[in-house]
């Protein structure tokens, strides 16, 4: 069945880890589609339907599941809370004009829950807070409230207020509506609002108003006048201020007990944007000019792909959103990231794991397209004859890396296939193969994000692999210049070998090859090969085997045979000249060093700042953020960096990330050098 945009809301989950999105996402779709309700330690939910999603007890991947509410189609969206599948959520925010936070009770705000509302509000999405399980142990309300509004802001409102007549949670008090509701342990009845709490309820009433005025000039006057707002007032003026950006809505509730569930439905409808709602999507034309689409079906046909599954039997999955016009079964459309024309053959509505095929998705609406292998999470999709290409979603990079290690040879025909459908899947895993140490590498976010892929790895691909930390490439280099004698002189009858050079290397900037031979010493004709000689030796340094940089070679003189000269002498001559002249050159090891950017909460500054300076990190920019955060700067030597993945989010207590890229080579300071030369040396051997 197919719906108007004004009566579709695509409303993601977000929460930290833990916070129970899925038993929210489950109470729901149950409650909304009127469904038997699962239940995530039995692991029989809707959203978390993946073998190691249950396993775990917790989500690893989006999922979308469709409820049907009072004539409306609510496509939610259940996020995972793990920091290693951050691209999950920052995907999904592309596809969304409205949110779900989900608040633990008993833990109240945390890191995650920090993370997720600054990226609501930096990218202006209207969301609502659900307080979940507020059953257990009941919890303090104003300490709860308390902190949300000290942490979140003062726009945090709270809507329902706990009834509080028994010594567990098993009702809230409506606070716009003035209704209570009570759950009787199979069901949510009306109730009353008992008069110790009605002073509280009435001030909480007095506050939304107040809010809600805030919102009109002309319901300022009214309200300051002493005169009460209506009821549709005072929802129309809330929804105004949930759409600005000025209200968060509070709900304290149950998953477990559906408490709170019911209210929570009729306010994603209320309050929260339809597709059509706030503002268009912005994209660029050809020419790479800013082009609209309103979520209209009479609008050229666009749409955004938020994510991608490779299933073992039905192959790619592509989730999108149609952000304008219909898309049919059997049209052709362009995909801009990639310049060509696609056919589709296949549309379906997802629920959870299964598909249910539609021959059409019109605007505003979420499916999944399949049997198009070739398209990827971030591609946009859009009439052949209109062009319009989204803004592509940066995704973070890969910053803790392992060598992998097929463990039955059987498998090299495998691996690489397997990789490439996790890097389909997920845009933040880097795959490489380091030439130089001859490793491959696999990159993640954590350790624990390695981990996972390796363990998805082994269960859908029946690939075994064992790791190993990853090698630093060092590199040598010389401090001073030096000269050397090249004879490679070999005679066994008949033609042999005569090739003798004198070769001056010194440090340069960039590596080069000049000569300055004077009478025909060496035949011009030689020259190519001796450079060849030079750049060959280049490759291997003596220290310890690393490639040598930073190196010039100059020809100074030399001795040809006519008859025993050849190319292969004078190349040989060349690599002997260098081994002669390295050690007296002062050769020593540099070591890579990267530009890192750190973002972190302002709070965890000092510790933070005292961790880089133990680990050689030079401070390039501090730049405060508008977010009670900071961005630091800082080039720091690779080999400093293999745990700091993980160190950080000690020191943050998870909040912190950061992104790395190659700087430059720098001299690894004696201390050190001695280390690094008897541990490689080993191992280049």
């Amino acid at each position: 069945m197919s719906y108007d945009a004004k009566c579709i809301r695509n409303v993601a989950v977000f929460g930290h880890q833990g916070s129970g999105k899925t038993s929210l996402v489950e109470s729901l779709y149950a409650t909304a589609n009127n469904k038997e309700k699962g239940d995530v330690n039995k692991g029989t939910t809707v959203s978390d339907y993946l073998k190691e999603e249950k396993k775990r007890l917790t989500s690893i991947s989006t999922s979308v599941v469709p409820l049907f509410y009072l004539d409306h189609k609510i496509n939610l969206i259940d996020v995972p809370g793990n920091d290693d599948f951050v691209f999950e959520a920052i995907a999904v925010t592309h596809s969304i004009k409205g949110a779900i936070l989900v608040v633990n009770a008993q833990a109240k705000v945390e890191v995650g829950t920090i993370k997720y509302f600054k990226m609501l509000r930096k990218r202006g999405i209207p969301f609502i807070i659900y307080v979940n399980k507020m059953d257990k142990d009941y919890p303090n309300y104003e300490e709860i409230l308390l902190d949300l509004q000290t942490k979140l802001g003062k726009a945090c409102i709270p809507f329902t207020l706990p009834l509080g007549h028994a010594d567990s949670f098993d009702g809230f008090i409506n606070c716009v509506d003035l209704k209570a509701r009570r759950y009787t342990g199979k069901e949510c009845v009306d109730d009353v609002i008992y008069d110790d709490k009605k002073a509280k309820v009435f001030e909480l009433h007095n506050t939304i108003c107040e809010a809600v005025a805030l919102t009109d000039d002309s319901l300022l006057d009214k309200f300051f006048g002493g005169e009460p707002l209506t009821n549709d007032e005072i929802h129309a003026g809330l929804r105004k201020g949930v759409l600005n950006g000025e209200l968060y809505p509070i709900i304290f509730g149950s998953a477990q007990n559906n408490i709170g569930i019911h209210t929570l439905l009729s306010m994603l409808i209320d309050y929260l944007p339809a597709p059509c709602d706030l503002r268009p999507y912005e994209g660029f034309d050809l020419a790479g000019k800013p082009t609209f689409r309103k979520t209209d079906n009479n609008e050229p046909f666009s749409a955004y792909i938020f994510k991608t599954v490779v299933d073992p039997y039905v192959g790619t999955i592509n989730y999108l959103k149609v952000d304008s016009g219909i898309l049919h079964v059997g049209d052709e459309v362009l995909c801009p990231n990639l310049n060509k024309t696609v056919k589709i053959s296949a549309l379906a509505f997802p629920c959870g794991k299964d598909l249910t095929s539609t021959d059409e998705v019109t605007a505003g609406d979420i499916a999944c397209l399949t049997k198009c292998p070739e398209l990827e999470t971030a591609y946009t999709l859009c009439d052949k004859d209109n062009y319009i290409k989204f803004k592509e979603t940066h995704f973070p990079t890969a910053v803790f890396f392992k060598a992998i290690e097929i463990e039955n040879k059987k498998d090299d025909d495998k691996i690489n296939s397997a990789l490439s459908k996790i890097q389909k899947e997920d845009p933040t895993i880097e795959v490489k193969r380091n030439v130089e140490t001859k490793q491959l590498l696999l990159g993640g976010l954590s350790e624990s994000h390695i981990n996972f892929v390796l363990s998805k790895i082994k269960n859908t691909y029946s690939i075994n692999l064992k790791t190993e930390d990853p090698k630093i490439c060092y590199r040598e280099t010389i401090k001073k210049e030096a000269i050397g004698n090249g004879r490679y002189i070999k005679q066994s009858g008949g033609s042999g070998f005569y090739g003798v050079v004198q070769m001056k290397f010194v440090p340069s900037e960039e590596i080069g090859f000049e000569e300055e031979v004077f009478g025909g010493a060496v035949p011009k004709n030689y020259f190519p090969v001796i450079e060849k000689g030079f750049y060959e030796a280049l490759n291997e340094g003596l220290l310890a085997g690393f490639p040598v940089i930073r190196c010039k070679a100059i020809l100074l003189d030399g001795k040809y045979h006519p008859v025993d000269s050849n190319e292969l002498a004078f190349k040989m001559a060349s690599i002997l000249a260098f081994k002669d002249a390295y050690m007296k050159a002062s050769p020593t090891i540099l070591e890579p060093i990267l530009r890192v950017q750190i973002y972190v909460d302002n709070a965890y500054m000092g510790d933070v700042l005292n961790d880089l300076n133990s680990r050689r990190g030079r401070i390039q920019n501090i730049v405060d953020k508008e977010d009670d955060s900071t961005m630091i700067e800082v080039l720091i030597p690779e080999a400093e960096t293999l745990d700091y993945v993980t160190k950080l989010k000690v020191l943050t207590q998870g909040g912190g990330y950061f992104v790395r890229e190659f700087e430059t080579y720098e001299e690894v300071p004696a201390q050190f050098r001695d280390k690094v030369i008897k541990e490689n040396s080993l191992l280049n051997k």
